[in-house]
């Protein structure tokens, strides 16, 4: 199977993530000369500190701009937030600008550690070494599942990474077709029908897992589209890949909320807050989260009871949490058809 990913799709998805840090990847494209300079240099050891001890790096950290000055063992490694994969493609960029060993040492021990992380069935956990607490699921949410295959496939193929050794990046390409395999397993069924993917999953069952109080099993109207476009991605892709496309995208349809609109308003209490208003002109939506079997978008409190409306959730978790967003639009009406036309499918 090739796994060549198309430039179309290299773009920040559209999902509600966490506010994060400033983090090393943003350099990543700097010319040369930068990264041979003064600040390139100074920047590349400052990421070099905040490396842990296993090789992964913290999220929600600035680890570009200044170096880290606490115990090592106070940083915990993560895939979510952008963290580890934003420093290793950093990383590798700047030991390709400056032939610095350091930095191809410390690339090398995080390209390690993304491997050891991953399950045997394909998928990765938000945090490794594995907590006992949600952080052990297999992680869609945060797009971290998907960040870690695209960067797996760019050093399996991309010349960016011919500094490493022909073994590594076969490695690199195993744990793709391995995690690839794992997004076809996880996708969820519903009376036979393929549907989408629940946030995140038991690293055992593969099933629809909890992650916070307010994060249930359920159908993910968000993260799910950051899967689809990762899959539509694959340069030949399989009849399995085909129709998991085609199933997630006939689930997206059915579940779009049409002629509701988001709205920011003051309350009585003098708060923000937001509300679901009517509006004919309001562009497409889609919730958070959808109840497994009925499809209904549901809402949670940090009590975790599942509710029906918006309304019934309290003014805190309204507004700091998204729970509806226009998450699947740019790939229902323009990626999906431009990858069927590619792919010389025939017309719907």
């Amino acid at each position: 199977m090739k796994l060549r990913l198309t430039t179309i799709y290299v773009m920040l998805l559209l999902l509600p993530l966490s506010s994060e840090a400033t983090v090393p990847s943003q350099y990543a494209k700097q010319p040369v000369e930068w990264f041979q300079g003064e600040e390139g240099r100074r920047i590349a050891d400052n990421v070099l500190t905040w490396q842990t001890p296993i090789g992964g790096w913290p999220k929600n950290r600035d680890t570009a701009s200044e170096p880290f000055d606490g115990k090592i063992e106070d940083l915990h490694a993560t895939f979510d937030n952008s963290a580890t994969t934003g420093e290793l493609r950093f990383l590798a960029r700047a030991f390709r600008a400056t032939n610095e060993p350091r930095y191809q040492q410390a690339f090398l021990k995080g390209f390690s550690h993304i491997l050891k992380a991953q399950y045997p069935n394909g998928g990765w956990p938000q945090f490794y070494p594995l907590s006992k607490n949600y952080h052990r699921h297999i992680t869609f949410n945060d797009n971290a599942m998907v960040r870690i295959l695209e960067l797996l496939r760019d050093v399996s193929e991309s010349p960016d990474y011919r500094f490493l050794k022909t073994e590594d990046r076969t490695k690199a390409e195993a744990a793709v077709i391995k995690g690839i395999d794992c997004i076809l397993r996880t996708q969820i069924k519903q009376n036979g029908k393929r549907t989408v993917w629940c946030a995140q999953h038991d690293e055992k069952t593969l099933a629809p897992a909890w992650a916070r109080s307010y994060e249930p099993p359920s159908l993910s109207g968000a993260e799910s589209v950051g899967v689809v476009r990762f899959l539509m991605s694959l340069e030949e892709p399989t009849p399995e890949i085909i129709a998991a496309v085609e199933g997630a995208v006939e689930w997206f349809r059915s579940v779009t909320i049409h002629g509701m609109r988001l709205d920011k308003f003051t309350n009585a209490n003098g708060q923000d807050d937001r509300r679901i208003v009517a509006d004919p002109d309001a562009r497409p939506l889609w919730a958070r989260f959808y109840e497994l079997g009925s499809n209904r978008p549901i809402f949670l409190d940090r009590d975790s009871v599942v509710r029906y409306a918006f309304a019934e959730i309290g003014q805190e978790r309204r507004t700091g949490y998204a729970y509806y967003g226009n998450w699947a639009a740019r790939l229902l009406t323009d990626e999906y058809p431009r990858w069927r036309e590619k792919h010389k499918f025939p017309k719907e």
